[in-house]
């Protein structure tokens, strides 16, 4: 191993196994970052005196659009030609495959909808809401791709370098 290595990384991404069902890391921190997500936009929400009622609502539709936006991006950014001709394959998202550009398609698409339909909510004042808890998300899915060990960048030679064992 080469000397100027400062880290190396070889943590599984499971938590637990009980028989068919594995708890990962990444499952884990996505489900963190609605949870959080929630409680900040709740304290918004209690702040500017906006109906708390409407939070369900609006985590409902986050939730659909982030995963299904990530699903759909993953399926036609990367292999439209593969997922075309087997669309089934698209709804098996424990086989993996989420891309974060297309979750932000996705939150983008679901705030606007649930914007039409309450006035008093504008897409842009929404969008000034949601900033933080979408940062706070994307932290939380790229600590979950370390534990992965995904999304790699290039081979270096500098103190901070890490070394995936996994891969």
């Amino acid at each position: 191993m080469p000397e100027f290595i400062a880290f190396v990384w070889n943590v599984d991404p499971d938590i637990i196994k009980i028989g068919p069902l594995t708890i990962r890391y990444y499952g884990i921190l996505f489900a963190l970052s609605f949870y959080c997500g929630y409680n900040i936009i709740r304290s918004v929400f209690q702040r500017e005196g906006k109906p708390e009622s409407d939070l369900e609502t609006l985590l409902t539709y986050m939730m659909v659009g982030t995963i299904a936006g990530a699903r759909l991006g993953h399926c036609f950014f990367y292999d439209p030609g593969y997922y075309l001709s087997h669309p089934i394959k698209i709804l098996m998202v424990w086989e993996g495959g989420l891309a974060s550009h297309g979750g932000a398609i996705g939150i983008l698409t679901a705030v606007y909808l649930y914007s039409r339909k309450r006035p008093e909510q504008p897409y842009l004042w929404l969008l000034d809401r949601i900033a933080i808890t979408v940062a706070l998300a994307g932290l939380f899915i790229r600590l979950g791709n370390f534990f992965n060990s995904e999304i790699l960048g290039i081979p270096g030679d500098i103190p901070w370098a890490v070394i995936f064992e996994r891969i």
